[in-house]
């Protein structure tokens, strides 16, 4: 029997959220979600028990849940945007594994899928990026030495860098060891919440542009020469509706 519910929580746009995450969260006992980055208006109206993870540890909420569960309780642990990177849901699942736990895991919507769509593109375009990095620099969790920012600058594919505006000098130095200066940049401030900025420009003005906006965190950072589509036409079509192109569906 399923005691733990993992749920992406989208964004920050509430309706962003999944039904079948919303409907989970609103039956639920005991809920902890992931503190300022989790939209507080999810838990409107919600009748469990709740606890913000901001200021426990992981033993903390490890407790929290084994006591709730020998109660009976059904949990849900309410994390930001998509479980799938950068959630720390891998050493909880392992504490719930040892204590002989019953899990599931709810995707949501990535942030950095909500900034692609608050431009208006997709961050794949003929031609020009087959490929989408998400990535984060070096700080004080380290990073694989062949995963270093300036390796994967190398490949000028579309990269979107989250948790790295607050080094953001050292972020525009290492992708000068793969991107030109005019390549096009864009910072998100707190995609999809009330108070989201967009800021456009390119990798030269990179440090510049965050500084004069004042930002030091919750912001994604997208690179490369895709995000241009957004501004304007690149000329550059995918064969799938092409005319002359023929497929099983379409001859």
């Amino acid at each position: 029997m399923i005691g733990v519910y993992f749920i992406g929580a989208g964004p920050g746009d509430p309706e962003l959220i999944t039904i079948k995450g919303r409907r989970l969260l609103d039956k639920a006992d005991v809920v902890i979600y992931a503190g300022s980055l989790v939209n507080p208006a999810l838990l409107d109206g919600i009748k469990a028990e709740i606890y913000n993870s901001a200021s426990m540890t992981l033993d903390e909420t490890t407790d929290v849940i084994r006591k709730s569960i020998a109660a009976g309780k059904t949990v849900v642990r309410l994390h930001t945007g998509d479980t799938s990177f950068y959630s720390a849901i891998s050493e909880q699942i392992e504490r719930l594994r040892k204590l002989n736990i019953e899990y599931e895991v709810i995707p949501g919507v990535s942030s950095a899928m909500a900034g692609a769509a608050i431009l208006g593109q997709e961050l794949t375009i003929p031609e020009i990026s087959q490929t989408v990095i998400f990535t984060r620099l070096e700080g004080r969790t380290p990073v694989p030495e062949t995963e270093k920012l300036s390796e994967l600058a190398k490949h000028k594919a579309t990269l979107v860098i989250f948790l790295s505006v607050g080094i953001i000098e050292k972020v525009k130095a290492e992708l000068l060891e793969g991107y030109q200066e005019d390549t096009s940049v864009v910072i998100i401030e707190k995609a999809t919440w009330p108070e989201q900025r967009v800021i456009r420009g390119t990798l030269g003005q990179l440090d510049a542009l965050v500084k004069d906006a004042g930002i030091e965190k919750t912001a994604l950072i997208y690179i490369g020469e895709s995000l241009r589509a957004s501004e304007t036409s690149l000329g550059k079509e995918s064969k799938l509706y092409d005319k002359g192109f023929k497929h099983g569906y379409r001859k």
